[in-house]
């Protein structure tokens, strides 16, 4: 491994600590007051067709469909493999009758692509793709084919700002993941027909579970269309030649975890305590403002992103800016990273803040709002030395 220059200057060890030190962009930290004595109710080690758990899935849905402020005619579905389970059954079940643009700039997005590409092998399909930190050409959009995008690259560090380049008079469907996103910004519903997330994400809640938010083009065309190709039975969202209706009332497609269940229903009660979407989007922000003040005055990192109303105010990526590390091999510059990250952790200052493993070197920092504001002032001095320390020892 070459040796790189360390003649910049050194910060000195901070003496406060985040009071709780886990920034992870996924599974993310649980919300403010959260604790095992939450979950005392779950209908545990009954089955999930029982009238108790049922009524918690159930509930789970309306709160989700009220927390959201989804209009009436929307409706949510509970669905296994998370975020990724809920986009793929979306899209093996409802694309294939007209044309496909796919807009991907980050892991996930790159993943709807090979799945539209080289899975579903659609014949009329559009890649927009660029690297890590770059926005496509959303311009590109034509409302008359069916849209496939994610709304915030949580290993990019990149999102759409706004919704103004969707069609109101649209022909096609626009298919939004959503998962670090979800609960964190302003989402208008007039422009999404399907909208997907993880419980893992901005409300902290455990993994494995994914929702599915369809709008109602979207139920039209499960009933008036079904692919040709086979769909698995875990992302089957047709019941016949119909939409399988059962999904929004409370049934799933396979047995899901009843503690988890009540661990996301504890978090949406937190979120409706505190305020409800507006304060959640309003922690988020302040959030993000306090780490934008490190960020400003950084010397050695920016962000990855480097159009300003592109950058993401949830799931902050930063590259190495420091002309020591920047002319360093990649190997090197991954080498940092980890011992930036180990040596945070090491001092629990600072815990799984690393970049994506299929992203570039550098930090990934989440500010979704079951983050506190303090906890992200207090980690910037601690980069600074952990930064320093790091360089020195390569």
């Amino acid at each position: 491994m070459p040796k790189i220059s360390v003649a910049t200057a050194r910060a000195p060890k901070p003496v406060l600590k985040p009071a709780d030190p886990r920034f992870s962009c996924g599974p993310v930290k649980k919300y403010p007051g959260w604790d095992w004595d939450k979950l005392r109710d779950a209908p545990l080690s009954r089955t999930h067709r029982a009238g108790a758990a049922v009524a918690r899935i159930k509930e789970a849905l309306e709160r989700t469909h009220a927390l959201l402020e989804l209009p009436e005619d929307y409706r949510v579905a509970m669905l296994p493999g998370s975020d990724t389970g809920a986009m793929e059954a979306a899209m093996w079940s409802l694309l294939g009758q007209r044309g496909v643009d796919v807009f991907s700039w980050d892991v996930f997005g790159n993943r709807w692509t090979h799945d539209a590409r080289d899975e579903l092998k659609l014949k009329d399909l559009r890649i927009f793709q660029t690297e890590p930190g770059v926005l496509p050409d959303i311009g590109q959009y034509d409302g008359k084919r069916d849209a496939v995008f994610t709304l915030n690259g949580t290993a990019a560090g990149v999102w759409i700002p706004g919704f103004d380049w969707i069609d109101d008079d649209r022909e096609g469907l626009t298919i939004c993941d959503a998962t670090s996103a979800a609960f964190a910004v302003d989402i208008d519903w007039s422009k999404i027909d399907v909208l997907t997330f993880s419980w893992q994400k901005c409300l902290g809640g455990e993994a494995q579970h994914g929702m599915l938010i369809m709008g109602p083009r979207a139920i039209e065309r499960l009933n008036s269309y079904k692919p040709d190709w086979p769909v698995p039975g875990l992302l089957q969202l047709h019941s016949g030649d119909k939409a399988n209706m059962a999904v929004y009332e409370g049934s799933t497609l396979n047995t899901p975890s009843l503690m988890c269940v009540e661990d996301y229903l504890a978090a949406c009660k937190w979120a409706s305590k505190v305020g409800g979407l507006p304060a959640l989007i309003a922690r988020r922000e302040a959030n993000f403002a306090a780490l934008d003040d490190w960020v400003q005055g950084c010397e050695w990192a920016d962000y990855l992103c480097e159009v300003a109303e592109h950058r993401s105010p949830v799931s902050v990526t930063l590259k190495f800016t420091d002309p020591a590390v920047t002319g360093a091999d990649t190997d090197t510059q991954w080498a940092l990273t980890k011992a930036i990250t180990a040596l945070l952790e090491r001092e629990n200052a600072g815990l799984d803040i690393n970049m994506h493993r299929a992203s570039v070197p550098g930090i990934r920092i989440w500010c979704g709002p079951t983050v506190e504001r303090d906890d992200l002032a207090a980690l910037g001095p601690w980069l600074d030395w952990a930064y320093g320390e790091a360089l020195d020892a390569l």
